[in-house]
């Protein structure tokens, strides 16, 4: 149990509350004191000793079950009823279904359910290891659930007891088996579940610098709580003075641009040929942007924190016209321009509003068409176009033929993407044949990726 407290403390500290060794030491001698039988009691000595703030409780109310269980009763066991017989015929029963039911329904029956080591290659297997928040640990479990057979069950179950009443089992002998796998089904989707989240905060806890305190800014934008994006927004005015402070500067460093020499020399014939003034090319040094981005709901969180950026950072480009997609693309520059960023949920429903069309689903393939038949004029050698999304695009055609031909007009084509390249090219992922059209692809998982997207921009444009 002392090891699990340890985990416990190291889960809360990878959630952003501050445990101290000595609050650990004080729960160890709490726990001494009330034991570990009886649950309230436990939870309530651990809450005491290591929360300080209430703004924490509900941090430690999502955590504690997942270290130490909702205390649930043991899955119950048909051999407590049935005959030597009977539970052979049970097991002669099992022996139709394929493997996977097979092991489903003997967990179900025989009150062993799946150890934790099987969890766990079913978490894994289910792609827990790309996810940092416990509340994703819904996705993970409904995976899981669906590997182990629980979509197939109803079906399966049905089959079971009507070989039994073929076998000759009595009716109230099935009805009781029937019991015993209904209880034991809810029993172990708990079991699921806890088993999910506890390994999402055990991978959290391992990797701590990256997920809270002061590098919060490195934390995936979809594992963000409420509270953690408020603390962010602080964050991000501060990056976006520091981003218009270094474009100052560039612009001063580079004001006079490079020496034309063309210029000198025909201009130092009236100094006998000494140059005695230099002449410069003039550069252009605001750069010229395109923005497409993906309005759909699962890009909400990072296309929010994006929009703070464009509306902050309009001052330094000479031109910036933004356009949302989702099945159809609309330009949204006059929304943007009139944004009220104190209220970034309703911003993004504002610039959902500007897309035509029903919003069925992602489709860049035919809102690119609709940039290219309404608003290609937009983007000319000078321009910079940035297109921001996932590069998912439900099984619709990607239209590569446009993306390449865009690269070709623009002066440079940037994409911001907040897809895990490991997953690029998987299900409805189109960003593995987008990426090489691109002259780059920057991540944008989290707001020290986004800023650092930003200045390359503002810096290259």
């Amino acid at each position: 149990m002392d090891k699990r407290i340890v985990e416990f403390g190291r889960g809360l500290r990878a959630a952003g509350v501050s445990v101290s060794l000595a609050e650990l030491l004080d729960a160890f001698r709490a726990v001494e004191d009330v034991g570990v039988s009886q649950q309230g009691l436990f939870r309530a000595a651990l809450r005491i000793t290591l929360i300080k703030e209430v703004r924490h409780f509900e941090t430690f109310d999502e955590l504690f079950p997942l270290y130490f269980g909702r205390g649930e009763p043991p899955l119950q066991s048909v051999a407590d009823f049935l005959t030597a017989v009977e539970q052979d015929q049970l097991q002669q029963a099992l022996s139709q279904f394929d493997e996977r039911i097979q092991q489903l329904l003997e967990w179900l029956t025989s009150g062993d359910g799946p150890t934790a080591v099987e969890l766990q290659q079913l978490a894994e297997q289910s792609g827990i290891q790309w996810l940092d928040n416990p509340q994703q640990s819904v996705w993970v479990t409904r995976r899981m659930l669906q590997q182990m057979g629980f979509g197939q069950l109803p079906e399966k179950l049905s089959q079971l007891l009507q070989t039994l009443r073929d076998m000759g089992l009595g009716q109230e002998t099935i009805e009781r088996i029937s019991g015993v796998i209904e209880i034991n089904q809810e029993l172990i989707r708990e079991q699921v579940a806890e088993q999910a989240g506890l390994e999402i905060a055990r991978r959290r806890a391992e990797r701590p610098a990256e997920l809270h305190g002061p590098d919060l800014m490195h934390k995936s934008f979809q594992s963000l709580s409420p509270h953690e994006i408020n603390q962010l927004r602080f964050e991000l005015q501060r990056l976006i003075q520091q981003l218009r402070t270094r474009a100052a500067l560039r612009r001063k460093r580079q004001k006079s641009g490079q020496i034309d020499a063309r210029k000198t020399i025909r201009h130092s014939q009236r100094y006998a040929g000494v140059p005695f003034e230099l002449k410069y090319h003039h550069r252009k040094l605001k750069p010229n942007i395109v923005f497409i981005f993906d309005a759909s709901n699962s890009m909400q969180r990072v296309v929010e924190f994006m929009l703070y950026f464009v509306t902050e950072m309009q001052d330094q480009v000479s031109r910036l016209r933004s356009f949302a997609f989702y099945d159809n693309l609309g330009e949204v520059s006059d929304i943007l321009r009139k944004l009220d960023m104190r209220t970034p949920h309703k911003a993004f429903y504002e610039v959902q509003r500007g897309i035509p069309g029903y919003l069925y689903g992602t489709n860049l393939g035919r809102s690119l068409q609709t940039f290219y038949d309404q608003h290609l004029p937009a983007v000319d050698r000078r321009t910079t176009v940035i297109i921001m999304g996932d590069g998912r695009n439900n099984h619709y055609d990607p239209r590569l033929d446009l993306v390449r031909d865009l690269q070709k007009r623009a002066k440079q084509l940037i994409w911001f993407t907040p897809e895990n390249e490991r997953l690029w090219g998987t299900g409805d992922s189109d960003m593995d044949v987008y990426a090489p059209l691109c002259d780059a692809v920057y991540p944008v998982r989290n707001l020290a990726q986004l800023s650092t997207a930003v200045d390359k921009i503002m810096t290259n444009s």
